[in-house]
């Protein structure tokens, strides 16, 4: 597949350098201000110039590709660019591949409804979870047959009470650390006060409703881990428990927050990575665990359902 990859952060650019792997080839690539159609340099100038090209970022939709990967930074409300982008390309009857959670987030209906008036469809594997199969087994089980799904879908909130757990440390100290080690934003509020892991949920919950019902942001309920204390955590630990972010998407709602788990559950995970579990009907209870973000992680994720769109 031909692909033309929109955003040149560690996920975009990690398509870039993966694509060859899994035989697609990347026609365009652009960031935010420029752009190059040349598949022979896509990489080259960003890493000696720290500049995609010398075009005009909107010049990309006029290569000749297959599959629009788009891999901007999420941003809340009207979910642009990237919902634009999305908006594009399918006018254009190409397939769509979202990292970017906005689109399928805050405008799941107006995505699908661009979707049924296009030759293109969209996938969007890589918004949950990042490397985990999540949305995939879901689609494979049959959101019908899914009653809840539940879990750890933010990395670096769970580090932060992992290590609070385990070293008895208070928040501030571990969150510094956190931001040391680059596991945290500088700016960690997306993470820690939950917005992060409900928009996860609001897309997990937009694919259970199959379009009965739409969920954005403004459904979810959502608490941080801001407000938690060492103490509270080495209180849990008395008890065989621990604490973790979790997010819970069952009923028809969608609801973020601290919550009391076993501490050698499996949703009780250790440092970055993410777990989650899958209540359905005939299989029980399925859980998936690893790495929920990173570039590479989250481009695995990203070429995989490209290879999807393929077959």
């Amino acid at each position: 597949m031909r692909l033309c990859v929109l955003g040149a952060g560690a996920v975009g650019s990690a398509v870039v350098e993966l694509a060859a792997e899994h035989g697609h080839v990347v026609t365009a690539f652009a960031d935010s201000d420029s752009a190059v159609v040349d598949a022979d340099a896509v990489l080259s100038k960003k890493r000696e110039d720290g500049v995609v090209g010398d075009a005009d970022p909107e010049s990309v939709f006029d290569a000749d590709y297959d599959v629009l990967v788009e891999a901007t930074p999420t941003t809340l409300g009207d979910a642009e660019p990237g919902f634009s982008h999305v908006e594009r390309a399918l006018a254009d009857d190409r397939h769509v591949v979202l990292a970017n959670k906005g689109p399928v987030a805050e405008r799941y209906a107006d995505v699908r409804a661009l979707e049924a008036d296009s030759e293109g469809t969209v996938r969007f594997g890589a918004t949950v979870g990042g490397a985990l199969p999540i949305l995939s087994t879901i689609e494979d089980v049959g959101p019908s047959r899914v009653s809840a799904v539940y879990g750890v879908l933010n990395g670096t909130a769970n580090f932060v009470l992992s290590r609070m757990a385990a070293e008895g440390l208070d928040y501030e100290h571990v969150l510094a650390e956190a931001q040391d080690l680059g596991v945290a934003e500088a700016d960690p509020a997306f993470d820690v006060d939950g917005t992060d892991t409900a928009l996860k949920g609001v897309i997990v919950a937009n694919v259970l409703a199959e379009g009965e019902t739409e969920f954005t942001l403004d459904d979810a309920e959502v608490e941080g881990i801001q407000e938690l204390s060492g103490g509270m955590l080495d209180l849990a630990q008395e008890d065989g428990q621990t604490i973790r972010l979790i997010v819970e998407v069952a009923d028809g709602s969608v609801r973020v927050g601290p919550r009391l788990v076993s501490a050698n559950g499996a949703v009780a995970p250790s440092g970055t990575e993410n777990a989650v579990q899958i209540e359905a009907d005939y299989c029980g209870r399925l859980g998936i665990t690893g790495r929920g973000a990173g570039g590479p992680e989250t481009a695995s994720a990203v070429l995989t359902d490209v290879e999807r769109l393929a077959d």
